[in-house]
C-alpha cells in the first residue's frame, strides 16, 4: 500500500462513520475482510486508509509475520476516537429522525423518542444505555503504547472523580473537558454553548509550568496518581480563568469560607484545559467494589429487576433513622423504587471519610425491603454548591437511570460564609431544581427538615408536627459534640450499629490524635516550648508522642531543600503531612517550625483536621526580643545582608489571625507557657484533667 497520496480526501462523513467502526471494532483484520465488511473495494478501501492516516485519525504500522495478506495493523488514534463519537451521535441522531417520521407517518403522533439535541441528550428512557467515551480493548492497548510519547498530565483527586464520571456516561452530555466559550456560557447561564443545561464547570486546572508546554491541538495522557494512564485529552482550548467571577457565578459569592471557592483559589492551577477526551481505562478503586456501578450497569440491574421508576436519595452522611424515614416516604410518594445513592468521591472537610460511612450504610441497608431497595456508590467530588449542585445531581441520577430524586433542606450546602450566615437558603435548591425539573429529565420529591415527635414516638416532616407536640432533635454539631464527648446518642435519632461504627471510627478527643502546631519567629521559644509539652505529656501517657521540630526535621528530612519561598512551603507541607499520619493513627505530634506563611498553615490545618484536632499556638514573642537573644547570630546576619530572606527582617510573617492560643514568653518561663497550651489542650477535651 503506497504510504502517502498528497490528492488523498477523507470519504463522506457517513462512509467515514463505517469505516472507523470497523476499525475500532477489528483492528488485526485482513484488508479484504475489512473490505467485506465494509461493502467496498480492495482499492477503494486503500485510498480511504490512506487518507484516514493522513488526517491523524488512525495509525497505520507493519505487523511482522509470514501472513501477507495481514501486513498491516491499524488503530484510532486519539483524535480518531474523538471523530467516531461525533459520527455515533450523528448517525444515531439521523435514525432516530427516521424512527420518528416512520412513527409519525403510520400512528399520527410523534414517538417521543427525538430531542432536538444531540442523541446523549434524548435518554427520556431511564433503561437505553447512555453513550460511553472508551475506545474498544483492542484501541486502548495500542492508545497505552502510543502515550509513552505524550506529555502526561497527573491529576488531582477531584479531576479524577471528574475524569470517570465523564468517561462512563454520568456526565453526559459532555464529551471533555469544557471548551472556553462552554465553560463561560455555564458560569454565566448554566447552559453549554449549544442551550444544553449544565450548571457546573468541568475543566482541567493545571499548573502555569505545565501549561506553557501546550498549545490548542496537542494531545496530552491523562493519568492518575500513580502513572496510570486512563485516557488521552486532545487540547482545543487553553486560558486564564477569572476565578473570582466563577466563584461570584457559580457559588455565589467569592468568599473562601465556601471550601470550593477556597480550593478554587488555593489548590486549582491557574490556567483551564479544555477538549474532547479519549477514554482508555477507569480509574481502579479497591473499595466495595461490588457496590460500584457505572450508569449503565445500573440501568442493565433496572432492566433486569423490572424497575420502571426508581427514586435516587444523595447523602454524605451516615443513615440516621431521620433519613429512613424520609426515603421510605419519598419511595411511598414517588411509588418508586428506591436507589441509596451516597457520594463516595470528595466532600466536605471534615466530613466522616467514606470507609465509616459505607459501613454504617450497610449495617443498616436490611433495614430496608430487599425487593425494592438498593445500594450503589458514586465517585463524585461535590463543590457544595447548594442550587447549582442540586441540578447537577439530578443531571447525574438521571445519567443512572433513576427517574425521581429526593432534594431535601440545604442540599449540598456548605454551611457558613465569613459573616457567619448560610451560604443559601434552606429551599433554594428545590426551587432551583423545580424550575428546570422538566429539563433535567426526573422528577423532584422535595423534603423538608424530619424532627422527631415525642408524643407519637415518630419522625415527622417539621412543618407537619401537630400542634402542642414535644420536638427532639439533634443537629450535626450536637452529634459530634456527644461523639467527640462519648455521650450517650438516644436509639430514637440513630440506629445502635451506626452510632457503634462511628464510635469505632472517632473514639472521644481524649482518646483521639491531635496535633499541636507552634508557629512564630526564630528565636521566640517554639522549639523550647514544645520540647517541654512533649515530656509533660509523654508523662500522662495513654497515646505516643512525636515532636517535629523544625531544625530536626530541615536535617532528617527535608536537607536537600533551601530558603526560598517555595522550598519553605514544602518543608511546612512535608512536616504536616508527616503530623496527619501521626494523628490519624491516634498519636500526638508536636510540631515547631517557624511556618511564616498564612496559606501554607491554612493548608495544614486542612491536612490534619480530617483526621482529628489541629491546635494552633502562636508563639508572640516580639521581633525585638528575638534578635536580643539571638542564640544563633542569624539575625545579624541577616541584618548585614549575608542571609537572603530571613523571616521578619527580608521576608514576611503573615501573624496568625485566629490560633488556638497566643502565648508570649517575654516575661513568662517555659513551663508556665507549656502549662498554659496544657490547658487549652484539656479544655478542648484533647486530654484528660
Amino acid at each position: 500500500m503506497p504510504a502517502t497520496d498528497p490528492k488523498s480526501t477523507l470519504p463522506d462523513e457517513d462512509q467515514l462513520f463505517l469505516i472507523l467502526r470497523q476499525l475500532d471494532a477489528a483492528p488485526d483484520a485482513t484488508q479484504r475482510a475489512t473490505a467485506e465488511a465494509l461493502g467496498i473495494s480492495l482499492g477503494r478501501l486503500n485510498a480511504h486508509l490512506r487518507a484516514v492516516a493522513e488526517a491523524g485519525l488512525v495509525k497505520i504500522t507493519d505487523r511482522p509475520g509470514p501472513d501477507r495478506r495481514q501486513r498491516f495493523a491499524y488503530a484510532l488514534t486519539s483524535r480518531g476516537a474523538v471523530e467516531k463519537a461525533r459520527l455515533t451521535d450523528r448517525f444515531l441522531a439521523r435514525k432516530l429522525a427516521e424512527y420518528d417520521a416512520l412513527h409519525a407517518e403510520l400512528t399520527g403522533t410523534a414517538s417521543g423518542l427525538l430531542s432536538t439535541k444531540h442523541r446523549t441528550q434524548v435518554m427520556q428512557d431511564h433503561l437505553t444505555p447512555v453513550q460511553e467515551l472508551y475506545v474498544s480493548p483492542d484501541s486502548a492497548q495500542k492508545l497505552k503504547r502510543e502515550a509513552g510519547d505524550l506529555l502526561s498530565w497527573d491529576l488531582t483527586p477531584r479531576q479524577i472523580c471528574d475524569l470517570e464520571l465523564m468517561i462512563n456516561g454520568g456526565f453526559s452530555p459532555l464529551k471533555g473537558f469544557l471548551s472556553q466559550a462552554d465553560y463561560e456560557s455555564v458560569v454565566d447561564t448554566m447552559r453549554l454553548t449549544d442551550g444544553t443545561l449544565w450548571p457546573m464547570p468541568i475543566t482541567l486546572d493545571v499548573s502555569q509550568a505545565f501549561a506553557d508546554k501546550i498549545e490548542p491541538g496537542t494531545d496530552i495522557a491523562l493519568r492518575d496518581q500513580e502513572g496510570v494512564i486512563l485516557a488521552i485529552l486532545s487540547v482545543s482550548d487553553k486560558w486564564t480563568p477569572n476565578k473570582a467571577h466563577e466563584a461570584e457565578k457559580v457559588f455565589g459569592a467569592n468568599d473562601e469560607a465556601h471550601p470550593a471557592v477556597h480550593y478554587l483559589h488555593h489548590t486549582a492551577g491557574p490556567v483551564y484545559l479544555g477538549g474532547p477526551v479519549t477514554g482508555i481505562q477507569p480509574p481502579t478503586h479497591y473499595d466495595f467494589r461490588a457496590r460500584r456501578d457505572t450508569p449503565n450497569e445500573l440501568r442493565a440491574y433496572f432492566r433486569k429487576v423490572g424497575w420502571r421508576r426508581v427514586v435516587a436519595f444523595q447523602t454524605r452522611n451516615p443513615l440516621h433513622r431521620a433519613h429512613q424515614e424520609l426515603t421510605f416516604r419519598a419511595a411511598r410518594e414517588a411509588q418508586a423504587n428506591l436507589l441509596i445513592h451516597p457520594v463516595v468521591g470528595m466532600t466536605k472537610p471534615g466530613d466522616v471519610d467514606h470507609f465509616t460511612r459505607v459501613r454504617c450504610y450497610e449495617a443498616v441497608l436490611d433495614k430496608y425491603p430487599a425487593a425494592t431497595t438498593s445500594m450503589s456508590l458514586l465517585n463524585l467530588a461535590m463543590r457544595m454548591a447548594g442550587p447549582r449542585e442540586a441540578v447537577w445531581h439530578g443531571i447525574i441520577r438521571r445519567n443512572h437511570g433513576c427517574t425521581h430524586f429526593i432534594v431535601g433542606r440545604d442540599h449540598a450546602g456548605p454551611g457558613k460564609n465569613s459573616q457567619g450566615q448560610d451560604f443559601y437558603g434552606p429551599y433554594d435548591a428545590q426551587e432551583l431544581f423545580k424550575t428546570h425539573e422538566a429539563e433535567i429529565g426526573l422528577e423532584m420529591v422535595d423534603f423538608k427538615h424530619m424532627v422527631y415527635v415525642q408524643e407519637k414516638a415518630q419522625y415527622y416532616p417539621a412543618n407537619e408536627v401537630p400542634e402542642g407536640s414535644t420536638v427532639l432533635d439533634i443537629s450535626g454539631t450536637e452529634l459530634r459534640r456527644r461523639l467527640a464527648e462519648g455521650l450517650e446518642i438516644p436509639e430514637w435519632f440513630s440506629f445502635p450499629e451506626v452510632v457503634a461504627e462511628l464510635r469505632r471510627t472517632r473514639p472521644p478527643r481524649a482518646k483521639q490524635g491531635f496535633t499541636v502546631f507552634f508557629t512564630g519567629l526564630s528565636g521566640s521559644g517554639k522549639s523550647t516550648i514544645a520540647n517541654a509539652l512533649m515530656v509533660k505529656l509523654m508523662e500522662m501517657g495513654g497515646r505516643p508522642v512525636t515532636l517535629l521540630d523544625g531544625d530536626v526535621v530541615r536535617k532528617n528530612l527535608s536537607s536537600e531543600l533551601g530558603f526560598s519561598k517555595e522550598h519553605r512551603d514544602l518543608n511546612i507541607l512535608r512536616i504536616g503531612y508527616v503530623a496527619s499520619e501521626i494523628t490519624k493513627n491516634g498519636g500526638i505530634a508536636i510540631c515547631a517550625p517557624i511556618a511564616p506563611y498564612a496559606a501554607t498553615r491554612r493548608k495544614v490545618r486542612e491536612m490534619i483536621e480530617g483526621y482529628g484536632a489541629f491546635v494552633e499556638v502562636h508563639v508572640a514573642t516580639s521581633l525585638e526580643e528575638c534578635e536580643r537573644r539571638d542564640r544563633k547570630g542569624l539575625y545579624k546576619l541577616a541584618r548585614e545582608g549575608k542571609i537572603k530572606e530571613f523571616t521578619g527582617i527580608s521576608d514576611p510573617y503573615d501573624v496568625p489571625e485566629g490560633p488556638e492560643l497566643r502565648v508570649d514568653t517575654e516575661g513568662t518561663d517555659v513551663d508556665n507557657c507549656a502549662h498554659q497550651v496544657l490547658l487549652k489542650l484539656e479544655s478542648m477535651g484533647l486530654v484528660a484533667g
